[in-house]
């Protein structure tokens, strides 16, 4: 297990990746409500910036939480998001990675930390996604 003493300044992980599929983006409409054409048209998508239907942000990022390896850390709570933005789309049959790096560590109080990690997605291509800063709140090991 990774506590919030075994984090280093600078530290990076690079991270498996996962392919986003046609699937996903339909059932991504389906659990959150956001049916918007660019993602569920194809004939309005074809007009549209992209050329094409591209992923929703938001299921980006869930996927991007999926690929963290968070079962590894001693996390306690999600603690929030910074600085979020989209800077390519990601398209149906792209297969994204995460670069995160340890950006900040920051005591909360005698049990626990927020870690700050600078999350890029990337594509196969190694074309940047999206950016953000992910706020961890994870525990300290109680050896020291």
């Amino acid at each position: 297990m990774k506590y919030f003493d075994n984090f280093e300044m600078g530290e990076k992980i690079v991270t498996k990746g996962r392919t986003i599929t046609e699937t996903d983006i339909v059932l991504f409409a389906a659990f959150s409500g956001d049916w918007h054409q660019l993602h569920t048209n194809v004939e309005f998508a074809k007009n549209g910036p992209f050329g094409e239907r591209i992923a929703h942000g938001f299921l980006v990022l869930s996927v991007a939480s999926g690929l963290m390896g968070l079962e590894g850390m001693a996390i306690v709570a999600f603690y929030g998001m910074d600085n979020v933005r989209f800077v390519g789309p990601t398209r149906i049959g792209d297969t994204i990675h995460l670069e995160m790096e340890v950006v900040e560590k920051k005591d909360k109080n005698e049990k626990s930390g927020v870690v700050s990690l600078k999350i890029t997605v990337k594509n196969q291509q190694e074309k940047v996604m999206a950016v953000y800063i992910m706020k961890l709140l994870i525990e300290k090991n109680e050896q020291h």
